[in-house]
């Protein structure tokens, strides 16, 4: 339960977002003064003398208890007491739930560190203000609280500039010190803040004048002279003293508590030229509107719209110090469609370190635990290559403490009209700037050398630093060829049509320059990788779509690379611009024979199938796999050791092998198809991927009804029904289940039958019908018996355990339980053990074994924690709450519920979460006595 209590802007309870008034005013005194000396015992006659003073009521005492109750009664859901003690009452609460309080605390910590902690403790600390102290209340005791409060709240504010002086960030600070300055004429303090502003933002004069009239307002209020510090200031800045000047520094990380600060900026472009006025632009919108800005930078493809962007945010990332956030939207790429937010948002929270587990199921709910975890936060957020303001508005954080940037070839009106977003456009370079990237790539030597050439080279490129950037790049690999052949053959294939208000058409004429440039090697692989699935593409990948050695198929990259046809990422990925691509799909279709790409695609689609066929038994050996074909001629699957390196490589490959499987479909490779989705299967559910695992299954049950093979058609029916089981949609999930079953019956399929028998009872039990789930799971255990399989027969014993001890049987549920235990620890298989553990301690707790609950509970949670199951660690730990709370160990109870409210909160499991808030609630309540403690029906 959310509990805050308010004295820096009002006295109020505020309470999971629900507004609990406190009634009459002296009773807000009351709650007034407790929250002020909150954990500090107030005597009965301070309360007095502080919300009544003179005007003390009839039976004054009386009335006080009056008050007191309801505040109890008011506070307890929020976990905070009132305590009689023998001469007074006490408020028992965290500290930090009282905005007062944690003021105090954030700005001492602040005080106490380095400039560059104390820049985030001083704005959390600043946050907490929200408006006047005990709005509404008026009594001498808390006039004079009030006073100090806003004697407090100046003196941090004075604090936090100096330290934002001193950490370089006048120009950000002038516009706010000026109004100070403006409000405050006779305090010197804010007089030398604001010279020291103004002489380092270069307005060293206006500083002088300042001194100036500070001191004639001194002079005329106060009859004195300005104190001898702001005298050596102002003498100082007349000598132009260099110290004056900031030392440059870097914030590593955000604020107390973060442990992610994400780094996803690509590098800066190495011959960015020119646009100072847009650099200067963007920079005065940071530096005047505070730190919200949402800028559209639109403009044709090809025009410098990424290079813009990157190049001002890393000449900036002193300003972002909680990271930098980075995705292409792929909004006009040739192959696909525009990523869509949802997709973007997962990969935000990917990148800010939210366990999959702690994901929510809901789009909406990972937008707003994405907006949760950048609030108050100063972070850069990148879009690049928006298709429209649809696509980007999901993504723009709530608060105003993120600068956005939007690059798109389009303007976005709605970005500017409903958010307020500034629009650039770009527009071509100038012929200087353009000379300037030549010179930048090809020194200035060989440009000087050669003016009539480059200047030709710079008229046929119009300003386009795509195309300036493809010629610069062939030329520099080719050091001795006169710039005079380069401008010849420009001119012999023609680049007119870049003066197009669309550059699209006539950018295509200067790559295929530089691609019949290419060795015949070359020329083929930037084909191939114009059609390759996914947005880019590593090194094993590419050997197996090119079908060369590794070490070549490098050392053609590398070649693309330096032609500037191809980028590369620190991770050492390959990715083209989108118009590139395009260009280079055109060409493979129109210079490579059909066999060539279609045996091309085919050994890529081999590669990361047999890839992810490898991954997929590293992360669970006991599942049983279908047979797979061997891979084709020439394509190298890549080996992985071990379960880490596999799930690292699905992490990186995952979008790849979602295009693999639409590349597949299209060229109905209806095996592959199929087979893709169930390599993704245990990764997909490890990640909590559960709509890309929807989706690859309906794909793989439409190519399974292509292949006319009975075997496969079960398969995919039974994994998409549980596909739609896993996202509640009760329906279809039990509709593709029982055509399973049929299916499997039909063609006398043992093992699918069991499998469907135990995914069917995994959805009833889901929805609340333990006996229909005990029915399917008890036909399960005995095929699988028949089958000799001792892995899933523990699995299924445990799971009859389970639905029996739902049932009320516990005799018979334990039975069952120690069984799959016994077999577990003869074919080990951590996830099972863990599960029965688990079954066994809610047996334990049902039969008022508690101690033993507990520790069965305790092996659970353990052996979760290790293989990172957060989705089941908050299961486990809401069961053994109960035992806790049972032996009255309720400090213990609510720990352990705590973290399981957590964790289903932040998995988007409300129902779950509402639960178990009640039981906290009801723990709370009994332990003033009032009511009993929560049922083991809740448990359930």
């Amino acid at each position: 339960m959310a509990v805050e209590l308010r004295v820096l802007g009002d006295v109020e309870a505020r309470i999971e977002s629900r507004r609990i008034e406190v009634g009459h005013a002296r009773q807000r005194c009351v709650l007034a003064v407790l929250v002020v000396e909150a954990n500090r015992v107030v005597t009965v006659d301070q309360l007095l003398d502080r919300v009544w003073s003179q005007d003390l009521p009839h039976r004054g005492r009386q009335v006080l208890r009056t008050y007191l109750s309801r505040l109890r009664l008011l506070l307890a859901p929020g976990g905070i007491g009132i305590e009689r003690r023998p001469n007074g009452y006490l408020l028992r609460a965290d500290p930090d739930i009282v905005d007062m309080h944690q003021f105090h605390r954030l700005v001492a910590q602040a005080r106490a560190t380095d400039d560059e902690h104390a820049l985030g403790l001083f704005e959390q600390a600043s946050a907490l203000w929200r408006g006047e102290p005990f709005a509404g209340l008026d009594t001498p005791w808390l006039a004079s609280v009030r006073a100090g409060l806003e004697r407090e709240r100046v003196a941090s504010q004075l604090d936090h500039i100096d330290v934002a002086l001193r950490c370089g960030q006048h120009t950000r600070l002038f516009p706010a010190l000026s109004t100070l300055a403006d409000q405050n004429p006779l305090d010197e303090r804010v007089a030398g803040q604001l010279m020291l502003a103004l002489y380092r933002i270069g307005r060293r004069a206006d500083a002088l004048a300042h001194y100036q009239r500070t001191r004639q307002h001194l002079v005329e209020e106060l009859g004195t002279d300005p104190a001898p510090e702001l005298q050596q200031l102002h003498q100082r800045i007349l000598t132009a003293e260099l110290s004056l000047m900031p030392v440059a520094t870097t914030r590593v990380s955000a604020g107390a508590g973060s442990a992610v600060v994400p780094r996803q900026l690509p590098a800066a472009p190495s011959v960015f030229t020119g646009r100072e006025g847009h650099l200067a632009m963007l920079t005065s919108i940071l530096d005047y509107n505070g730190t919200v800005m949402i800028s559209a930078i639109g403009g044709a493809g090809g025009i410098g719209k990424t290079w813009l962007a990157l190049t001002w945010a890393h000449r900036h990332l002193d300003q972002f110090p909680d990271g930098q956030l980075f995705v292409d939207l792929r909004g006009f790429s040739p192959d696909s469609e525009p990523m869509a937010p949802a997709a973007a948002v997962r990969g935000f929270l990917d990148a800010l370190g939210v366990e999959p587990g702690r994901v929510p199921v809901d789009p909406q709910a990972q937008t707003g635990l994405l907006r949760s975890l950048v609030a108050h936060k100063r972070m850069l957020i990148v879009l690049d290559n928006a298709a429209n303001s649809e696509q980007v508005v999901p993504l723009l954080p709530g608060g105003d403490s993120c600068t956005v940037v939007v690059t798109s070839r389009r303007t976005l009106t709605d970005l500017i009209t409903r958010h307020n977003a500034h629009h650039l456009t770009l527009d071509t370079l100038t012929d200087d700037d353009a000379r300037a990237l030549l010179t930048r790539r090809l020194g200035t030597a060989r440009v000087a050398a050669e003016p009539e050439a480059v200047g030709e080279l710079i008229g046929s490129c119009c300003g386009f630093p795509l195309a300036l950037g493809i010629i610069a790049g062939r030329a520099h690999a080719h050091p001795r060829a006169p710039l005079a052949e380069f401008a010849a053959e420009l001119r012999d294939v023609g680049v007119s049509a870049l003066e197009d208000d669309d550059p699209a058409a006539g950018l295509p004429t200067a790559l295929s320059w530089s691609y019949r440039a290419l060795p015949a090697q070359q020329q083929v692989a930037f084909g191939l990788l114009g059609i390759a699935p996914g947005p880019d593409i590593g090194l094993p990948a590419a050997s197996s779509l090119t079908g060369l050695p590794p070490a070549q198929t490098g050392k053609v990259l590398r070649g693309l690379e330096e032609a500037s046809l191809l980028a590369r990422d620190p991770c050492g990925r390959y990715s083209m611009h989108d118009l590139i691509r395009h260009y280079a799909s055109d060409t493979a279709h129109k210079w490579l024979p059909d066999h060539v790409r279609g045996a091309a695609l085919r050994r890529v689609v081999d590669f990361y199938l047999h890839t992810a066929r490898t991954a997929d038994r590293h992360l669970n050996p006991n599942r049983p796999a279908p047979r797979f074909d061997l891979p084709g001629p020439d394509c190298h699957p890549h080996p992985l050791p071990d379960d880490t390196a596999a799930l690292a490589w699905f992490d990186a490959e995952h979008s790849c092998l979602l295009a693999t499987q639409h590349t597949a479909t299209i060229h109905e490779w209806h095996q592959a198809v199929w087979q893709l989705a169930w390599t993704l299967g245990v990764f997909h559910t490890r990640r909590g991927h559960r709509r890309d695992r929807l989706a690859v299954w309906q794909a793989g049950l439409a190519a399974a009804e292509r292949l006319h093979d009975p075997n496969t058609h079960i398969l995919a029916s039974r994994f998409l029904g549980n596909a739609y089981a896993e996202l509640g949609r009760r329906e279809e999930a039990i509709s593709h289940l029982r055509r399973a079953l049929a299916l499997a019956r039909q063609h006398h399929n043992h093992t699918d039958q069991a499998d469907i028998h135990r995914m069917l009872a995994q959805a009833w039990g889901q929805w609340g019908d333990d006996r229909q789930a005990l029915e399917h799971t008890a036909h399960a255990l005995s095929i699988y018996r028949t089958l000799g399989n001792p892995v899933w027969e523990a699995w299924t014993l445990n799971e009859m355990g389970w639905y029996a001890a739902r049932l009320g049987d516990h005799d018979q549920a334990r039975g069952h339980c120690e069984a799959a235990l016994t077999l577990f620890r003869r074919h080990p298989d951590p996830t099972g053990e863990a599960a029965t553990w688990d079954s066994l301690g809610y047996i334990a707790y049902h039969a008022a074994h508690h101690e033993t609950a507990i520790d069965h509970y305790q092996r659970a949670v353990s052996l979760y924690r290790d293989l990172g199951h957060t989705y089941e660690v908050a299961k486990t730990l809401d069961g053994l709450g109960h035992p806790h709370a049972a032996l009255g160990q309720h400090d213990q109870a609510h720990a352990v519920w705590r973290e399981a409210l957590e964790l289903y909160r932040s998995q988007g499991r409300d129902e779950n979460a509402a639960r178990l808030q009640r039981q906290l609630d009801d723990l709370e309540v009994h332990d003033d006595g009032d009511q009993p403690h929560p049922s083991a029906e809740s448990a359930k």
